[in-house]
């Protein structure tokens, strides 16, 4: 793959964000593996449920509503979820404190077991999240799309990225960016064949300038399409 220089890009996405400072005020937070580590289980679940529901609703909506979701999950603690008969989590269509969606609410159900499992394998979800190796984000996104319940798609990158998940998220612009530097994909791409090209992209990004996953993302975003106001 005959791949655009990173340092051009990091160029072009300066110059439109008014010079490097202010682009690199923009980046990401990243956690280093010992902070992710030390993350609670609820904390992950609560994620992945906030993301869920987002996904096709207002985002707005579902943030001010959150402190409510938080109350009817038993804040997302998995040792008490886990105790709630199949009658409670029917119950949940007719809260009027979450998204009253069956779909929704299973997805919630179904990644409290995922979680639950994941973390008594492995010492703690958050463990397995930090263990799990950056230049390989594809194989994570895989196993949370398989493991998981709705976390398939950009999903489960949202996720990765609220919880500090050194990673890249396929926004329409970071995936215009990586086809004008002549990785070979769709505008939207699905395909595993596709997935391997992105990856492959992005651990030659990150060899050539050192930088966070999450941030090469970010700045490929920044040097291409609608240059929002920063």
């Amino acid at each position: 793959m005959d791949l655009q220089p990173f340092s051009e890009i990091h160029d072009q996405a300066a110059e439109r964000k008014g010079g490097k400072k202010a682009l690199k005020a923009l980046m990401p937070t990243v956690l280093s593996p010992k902070q992710l580590a030390k993350i609670g289980d609820d904390r992950y679940l609560s994620a992945m449920t906030q993301c869920v529901n987002q996904a096709g609703f207002s985002w707005k909506v579902i943030e001010r509503k959150w402190p409510e979701f938080e109350e009817a999950f038993l804040g997302f603690n998995p040792k008490k979820l886990v105790l709630l008969p199949d009658e409670k989590w029917e119950e949940y269509t007719q809260d009027k404190r979450v998204v009253r969606s069956w779909q929704k609410i299973k997805a919630t159900k179904d990644n409290l077991a995922f979680v639950y499992n994941i973390s008594r394998k492995n010492g703690g979800f958050g463990k397995w999240i930090a263990e799990w190796p950056c230049d390989d984000q594809i194989g994570l996104l895989a196993t949370l799309k398989k493991e998981g319940s709705r976390l398939g798609g950009n999903t489960g990158q949202y996720f990765l990225r609220r919880m500090g998940k050194d990673g890249f998220v396929l926004s329409r612009d970071v995936c215009a960016a990586l086809i004008r530097a002549n990785v070979e994909m769709k505008e939207s791409p699905t395909s595993q064949t596709e997935m391997k090209r992105i990856q492959a992209a992005f651990n030659q990004w990150h060899e050539e300038s050192g930088l966070p996953y999450a941030h090469l993302s970010r700045i490929a975003a920044c040097s291409i399409g609608e240059n929002y106001s920063s």
